[in-house]
Order: structure tokens, then C-alpha cells, then sequence
């Protein structure tokens, strides 16, 4: 039986530029997750690292990186990639389809992260300066409310 984490911990994946590169990343955090027995994070997790690592793949033109840091009781997970564009809000005209492919990653944050931001990173392993995106998912919070107002970016 393996030793418990009581404390914080660390696990990084870096990635290349590559459609396969998002089910990697989902399939480490989630045995990641499960190893640490936080199970109870892994759906959302899942999902909010899917939606960032696709858009690293499908907007920048290089290598991404995902780092799980977990201090108990939050965990983040952050996604950097070389492109140093920051996603923005899409205001759509009228309602959004349901089947909309696109469009809908940030307020996906908004919904099912506890917090989320972003910030310029200088990733040498990644060979640029680009950006990170972040969330944080907090044990035991579930999702937020959907009377909970947004969180601004």
C-alpha cells in the first residue's frame, strides 16, 4: 500500500502540437486524480483540461504543458502554450446553438471552475513566452452554483 500524500504535490506534462495531445492529458489527470483518491474533482477536472489543452493545440502553433498542483483542498491545473494571445469572450448574436462546436470554452470556466485566470508564462521547456491558463477546482465545493455570478478573466 503506497504511502499517502499529506501534503502538496506536483505532476507536469508537456505535450507536442498534436490532436492526440488533449486525450493524453485527460487520461494522466484523471490516474492522477484517482491515485491521489480525489475522484470527486476528476469529471470537472476532466472536462475544464480538455476544453484548455484542445484550444493550445488548435490556436498555437507549437508544444503545450499541463501542471497539476494540488494543496489541499484546491487543486489547479494550468495550460501554457507558445501563443501569446489570451482567449477572449465571444459575444454571440442571438442564442447559441446547442450543438455549437466552438465558442463556449470560457464559460465553461465560468460555470464549473471554483476559479480560473490567466497570465503571460515564460515556458523555456515550451521554447517561447506565451500564455497560461489556469483553474482551480476546490474539494468538496462541487460546481458552483448557477446563481453564482461569473468570474472575470
Amino acid at each position: 500500500m503506497p504511502t499517502p500524500f499529506g501534503g502538496p504535490w506536483e505532476y507536469a506534462l508537456r505535450f507536442p502540437g498534436d490532436p492526440r495531445g488533449p486525450g493524453v492529458a485527460r487520461a494522466t489527470l484523471r490516474a492522477v486524480l484517482t491515485a491521489h483518491h480525489l475522484g470527486e474533482l476528476a469529471d470537472r477536472a476532466e472536462l475544464l483540461t480538455s476544453e484548455l489543452t484542445t484550444n493550445a493545440v488548435r490556436y498555437s502553433k507549437g508544444p503545450a504543458a499541463v501542471l497539476l498542483r494540488w494543496a489541499a483542498p484546491i487543486l489547479r491545473v494550468s495550460v501554457s502554450d507558445p501563443c501569446p494571445e489570451f482567449p477572449a469572450p465571444r459575444v454571440p448574436v442571438g442564442p447559441v446553438a446547442v450543438d455549437a462546436e466552438r465558442g463556449r470554452g470560457l464559460l465553461i470556466l465560468d460555470l464549473l471552475a471554483d476559479a480560473w485566470g490567466d497570465c503571460c508564462a515564460e515556458e523555456p521547456a515550451l521554447g517561447s513566452v506565451g500564455k497560461s491558463i489556469w483553474f482551480e477546482l476546490i474539494l468538496g465545493a462541487g460546481p458552483p452554483s448557477s446563481d453564482a455570478p461569473a468570474l472575470a478573466a
